[in-house]
């Protein structure tokens, strides 16, 4: 059976700078994909674009092709990445300048119509496109394609359309895009595939994790896929790494996009040797007839202090420089004031450091003067007047601006999605023409509960894995088990309610739990826990990276006959 071999080599704008030269030189490869763009990404590259209207996307992307051009045509790999951000046909221009100094007969097209009307002020707003216009550019013999905003699955479902030649007409249209898309959606975030930001990371050799290797999906026609990795390289990919990776950044059983929506219920792993792990079973349906879409705006101005706080009377030290600060700033009192204490000292402790607290003050306001030189002088002028062993981290400076990031979405077929061909065609792409409104899936049968038994306090995380990370100002917790009886115990214990207990801060916020049986997960997502997303900073961990791993760590009610096994399995 034909197979289409789609490596990755960049999870976001700043991943392994040599990981272009490690995917074309380490293995045989098809397609090289490159992830630059999150939310956060947009928001750099539109202040850059003000400041230059030239610039606007990924310049790593450019500085990785001085190598990987002439790597890539002396392999015949084409190349696929969404590193064109604000600006993909600067890049193709960019790319076009670099092969004709480097010699390389590279021909270059790009996507672009992702952009639309900006609006509230966004400095970007952007579309995600989906994976057709790839395709055309590949069909019409492009050997690099770079594209602006455009869904990460979309860097493998454009590639895949292109060389099994899938059609609308096709019976099984939407299950093999959909495979595509789960196919996609594993290998985006690059390394997290292959043992980076595991839960379970402890399982394995902490040699073998050091330096993982990027993965590569090997795609069949019928959107089936192994997710494996170069010989040699270093990480792993196992059901869990891939697991992982499938609960990240999604939420219920749909996981919609432009080309279709993969139903994630269907979605069946099988182990198929070291390193390999096969997915098949996923069933598609037709994508939505809106698609997503990105503002990013300038929210205003902010700065933080963070007061160091040693020794005894922590609780009353705060409450001192609290009062203090606030009576200086009445007078011009910031719009947003946040204060948090984080216990990090120890009682009797050897180390002046883990004798300390950390009091962090974060101000906001439109006004860039009331969270700079107001808070300055707030904060200075307490230097010898408030708490004994007062000190602050770094002195604060002017205030920095703040971005947000909002969602909203708009009609596909308002969408001016076009393909750029080497020869400078500039080729439309129709919207989709069957679309299927979302709607919830009904919660699956549940399977029984573990029967009752000798129970132990324990941390969550000695049975379950977890992967966290956000969606604006959302966030979303991906927790799963590894055997069936965990499974049976955990969709009966880890209820929103429960969830709400062991996470504080979720309490009075929305949170919504999807069951996922096929993956022995359940998905949660809390809405607005991040404020008004990643830029925003609004909370300790702004992204939720780690908010899986506080959940883990939270002490639970574990029947024994689960602790054990855990146990006996690592000896």
């Amino acid at each position: 059976m034909t197979t289409l071999r789609i490596g990755n080599a960049s999870g976001f704008y700043g991943d392994r700078f040599d990981a272009v030269r490690e995917m074309l030189t380490g293995g045989e490869l098809d397609v090289l994909t490159g992830d630059y763009l999150a939310e956060l990404t947009m928001l750099i590259l539109g202040r850059d674009l003000l400041k230059d209207p030239a610039t606007g996307y990924a310049k790593t992307f450019l500085r990785q092709m001085e190598e990987g051009l002439g790597l890539a045509h002396e392999r015949g790999v084409r190349i696929v990445a969404n590193a064109g951000g604000l600006n993909p046909a600067g890049l193709a221009d960019a790319l076009r300048a670099l092969a004709g100094r480097l010699g390389v007969p590279a021909r270059i097209a790009h996507v672009e119509g992702d952009r639309i009307p900006p609006r509230g002020g966004a400095l970007a707003a952007n579309a995600y496109l989906g994976g057709a216009g790839i395709a055309a550019c590949l069909t019409a013999g492009a050997d690099v394609v770079v594209t602006g905003r455009v869904t990460d699955a979309a860097l493998v479902t454009g590639p895949a359309q292109w060389f099994f030649g899938w059609s609308p007409e096709d019976a099984d249209w939407h299950d093999k895009l959909a495979g595509a898309v789960v196919a996609g959606h594993v290998l985006e975030c690059g390394t997290q595939a292959t043992g980076g930001n595991y839960a379970f990371f402890t399982d394995h050799r902490p040699d073998a994790l050091r330096r993982p290797g990027f993965p590569l999906a090997e795609l069949r026609a019928d959107g089936s896929a192994v997710i494996t990795k170069h010989p040699g390289t270093g990480g792993t990919v196992d059901t869990g790494t891939v697991t992982a990776q499938l609960l990240y950044e999604t939420a219920g059983a749909r996981y919609a996009g432009p080309d279709a929506t993969a139903r994630l219920d269907t979605v069946r792993l099988t182990p198929e040797g070291p390193d390999r792990v096969r997915i098949d079973g996923v069933r598609g349906e037709a994508p939505p007839p809106t698609l997503k879409a990105g503002l990013c705006r300038l929210g205003g101005f902010r700065n933080e202090v963070v007061f160091v706080l040693t020794g005894l009377d922590i609780e009353a030290k705060a409450d001192l420089v609290r009062a203090q600060v606030t009576d200086a700033l009445a007078a011009s009192a910031p719009a947003g004031v946040r204060w948090e204490l984080s216990r990090t000292d120890r009682a009797d402790a050897d180390t002046e450091e883990t004798a300390s607290a950390l009091l962090r003050l974060v101000v906001r306001d439109p006004d860039p003067e009331k969270v700079g030189r107001a808070l300055t002088g707030a904060a200075i002028e307490l230097a010898l007047a408030s708490y004994p062993g007062f000190h602050v981290t770094a002195p604060p400076g002017k205030g920095a601006p703040y971005g947000v990031f909002e969602t909203v979405h708009v009609p596909a077929d308002e969408v001016e999605h076009l393909a750029v061909l080497p020869d400078g065609t500039r080729l439309p792409v129709p919207a989709p023409k069957e679309t299927r409104a979302l709607e919830p899936v009904p919660e699956p049968a549940l399977p029984e509960p573990l029967p009752p038994g000798p129970t132990r306090r324990a941390p969550l995380g000695r049975v379950a894995g977890a992967r966290s990370g956000d969606k604006g100002g959302d966030a979303n917790v991906g927790v799963w088990v590894r055997t069936e009886p965990e499974w049976r115990w955990l969709v009966h214990t880890l209820t929103v309610d429960r969830f709400r207990t062991l996470l504080p801060e979720t309490r009075g916020l929305p949170v919504e739990r999807h069951v996922l049986p096929n993956l022995r997960a359940v998905n949660f997502t809390v809405t607005g826990i991040l404020g008004e997303g990643v830029a925003s900073q609004a909370r300790f961990d702004p992204q939720a990276k780690a908010l899986g791993e506080w959940l883990r760590s939270r002490h639970v009610d574990v029947p024994e006959e689960l602790l054990v096994d855990r146990l006996e399995e690592q000896l």
